[in-house]
């Protein structure tokens, strides 16, 4: 397929367009077709072109103003980054009741997008943002229905790699429709970084390497003396001086810098179906 977002290889090597062994009427026209295995094949040709017009529709609106659910471990480790590329505001993990509708509410937001990664389970968020008039978009497999929903984006919306890749493509067109980046190459993101967690990202960036410590000489014996007599003398001399009160060496200070740094973040969930790559 030409001109694609990507070579259609990495389409596949993602898992991007196995869906599940549910279709329904509202994702039929998307579905390519049947594996002998009962899992539906979403049409590659329909993926790529919906996440082109899903990043020019998000490109238009204010970033802070868009917000994108990620309930799923998956989806919100990819969505996190995105959030970080674009600055579009994220609600990770479980969609507040009310947060839409209810002033009161510390965490009440008025979106004017509202992006979600799978409509069974972000329901609510879309009922709330239907109800304050605020578009949708959402990622829906074979087995969603798209009530409510303004554009719909086909995918394998549950695998790992098939979310990652999304949200990569996503940050990447909206940048460049937004003039940030003018091609690919300017981008300066990876498909591996929506693939880590933010907080194991930091952490993968090496620390500054401490100073190689001093390396005291020791005075050679005197002239003639005998390796045990150099032995002697070096008893007999007094001990350096302890440290002052309050002073603190090199090993003290790393310990506790690797005392106080933080913990790996914890692992996900395990996805719900394992992406594969296979779609023909």
């Amino acid at each position: 397929m030409a001109d694609m977002l990507l070579p259609q290889e990495k389409y596949l090597e993602s898992g991007i367009h196995i869906g599940t062994k549910m279709k329904t009427p509202d994702m039929k026209k998307y579905i390519y077709k049947e594996r002998q295995d009962k899992l539906y094949v979403l049409d590659l040709k329909q993926v790529d072109e919906r996440i082109r017009l899903a990043a020019r529709f998000i490109a238009q609106y204010d970033p802070p103003k868009v917000y994108v659910v990620a309930s799923r471990t998956y989806a919100g480790m990819a969505a996190a980054k995105f959030a970080q590329i674009t600055g579009c505001s994220i609600v990770q993990e479980r969609f507040i009741p009310g947060s839409m509708t209810n002033p009161a509410r510390p965490n009440f937001c008025e979106p004017s997008l509202l992006v979600v990664c799978d409509p069974k389970n972000e329901w609510q968020a879309i009922r709330e943002a239907t109800s304050i008039g605020a578009p949708v978009i959402a990622l829906c497999d074979t087995d969603n229905t798209t009530k409510f929903i303004d554009l719909v984006v086909p995918c394998n919306n549950k695998g790992k790699k098939a979310l990652a890749l999304i949200f990569f493509l996503l940050a990447r067109e909206v940048m460049k429709a937004k003039g940030a980046v003018a091609s690919d190459a300017e981008f300066g993101h990876t498909l591996e970084e929506f693939d880590v967690p933010l907080e194991q990202q930091a952490e993968a960036v090496p620390a500054p390497a401490a100073p190689a410590p001093a390396v005291v000489a020791k005075a050679p014996a005197a002239e003639g003396a005998s390796a045990e007599e150099a032995k002697e003398k070096a008893k007999r001399k007094p001990r350096a001086s302890a440290k002052k009160k309050g002073e603190e060496t090199d090993s003290e200070s790393v310990a506790e810098a690797k005392q106080s740094a933080p913990v790996e973040a914890e692992k996900g969930d395990e996805e719900k179906k394992e992406a594969q790559g296979d779609g023909t």
